[in-house]
């Protein structure tokens, strides 16, 4: 039997050779950093899963020409869905590392696995599938992919999302991945980047909060797969708000979208005109400079800085990133930033990068898809 390769090191080869800023073994050798004896396993294992093929040679920098080094070509293409509330954003993500054909359509998570994943099957019938993935807004065991007490999610809680999915693809026997949309999102994020952030803490601000540690290029999962739950963190300053939960006091009721139209939508708080806004009408109002939806927006990005920064002095990554519906808000995305300069360890903060996302609304779709090329088998069992 061959050696192993990590399945780490497996994707981001792949990764690098699918953008074109790898093209033979010593391009990898060079972003990788590791030894070329290393490289040459991980290249002798693509090439004998026939993913990779070699032909042709390079020019010479100096020594022999490098075998030039590409992924096999093929017309199947994974699908890919990330669900939140009221809506599903639907693409379709190409074996070389390509997303394209993105769809947000109208949806209600309260109809339950069955009725939605038929939706999104509807929506990529006709494709040649190689995968399927989603991206789900709530608490997911992996890899077992069931949905564990969602608060958002009614009628799904104890519910094995991937049987609903294979029946809804009629038995489709290729890979099939169920995950939290925020781990998704941070692989997305981690994809997008280039693979250069070893220690990566992704929040995913809409109008809920999640969260991810991505660490080595590999998602910190916790013993059941449950981590990243920085939603129901007890803030101070809360106001002691009633949370989806049954809890009173988490971020969420302070901090997310939900919780900022909520609170905006109310007489004593909105600004006159405003009436009971959705997210979308509070970032559309923020960036009109409202300024009692700016301050408020300001308060919250504030809050979530509070939350993070006992993990940022707790674990000490490379970088913080906001991304979801609210970063798209510099004023959230800088309150966060301040408080978390403000609080935390100035040893910690030094090299720290602190911003908004780079792979934006995409992310979770270019998660799921990188998870299901890079990985061998990702069935849940």
């Amino acid at each position: 039997m061959p050696p192993s390769i990590p399945a780490t090191l497996r994707a981001q080869a792949l990764g690098l050779l699918a953008s074109g800023a790898a093209t033979s073994r010593s391009d990898l050798v060079d972003a990788l950093q590791v030894a070329p004896s290393t490289v040459t396993a991980v290249v002798r294992r693509l090439l004998e899963e026939g993913v990779v093929l070699e032909e042709g040679v390079g020019r010479s920098t100096g020594g022999r020409r490098p075998r030039i080094l590409r992924l096999r070509d093929t017309d199947g293409v994974y699908a890919v869905a990330e669900l939140g509330g009221r809506h599903a954003r639907v693409g379709l993500y190409q074996a070389g590392g390509v997303l394209r054909g993105v769809e947000e359509v109208p949806i209600d998570i309260a109809d339950g696995p069955a009725a939605v994943f038929r939706t999104f099957a509807s929506l990529v019938a006709g494709e040649p599938l190689l995968g399927v993935g989603v991206a789900l807004p709530g608490p997911v065991e992996f890899p077992s992919g069931r949905v564990v007490g969602p608060a958002r999610m009614p009628g799904w809680s104890g519910v094995d999302p991937a049987e609903h999915l294979s029946v809804a693809f009629d038995r489709f026997d290729g890979p099939m991945l169920v995950d939290n949309d925020a781990k998704a999102a941070a692989i997305g994020e981690y994809v997008t980047r280039g693979y250069d952030t070893d220690d990566m803490i992704y929040v995913k601000a809409g109008t809920g909060i999640g969260a991810c540690l991505v660490t080595g290029g590999r998602i910190f999962r916790g013993g059941g797969g449950l981590s990243g739950d920085v939603t129901h963190v007890r803030v101070a300053d809360s106001g002691e708000r009633q949370c989806s939960c049954g809890s009173r006091g988490c971020l969420e009721t302070v901090a997310s979208g939900a919780a900022l139209t909520r609170q905006l939508g109310s007489a004593s708080v909105g600004s006159p005109g405003l009436g009971s806004p959705g997210l979308g009408e509070l970032i559309v109002a923020v960036h009109d400079g409202d300024p009692a939806v700016v301050a408020a927006v300001r308060e919250a990005g504030r809050l979530l800085g509070v939350a993070l920064s006992g993990l940022v002095n707790f674990l000490n990554p490379d970088a913080v990133v906001i991304g979801g519906a609210l970063s798209s808000l510099g004023v959230y995305v800088a309150a966060a930033k301040g408080v978390l300069y403000e609080r935390c360890l100035p040893s910690l903060t030094g090299s720290l990068t602190i911003e908004a996302s780079t792979a934006g609304p995409d992310a979770a779709l270019t998660g799921l898809g990188h998870l299901l090329r890079s990985s061998a088998d990702v069935r849940p069992s």
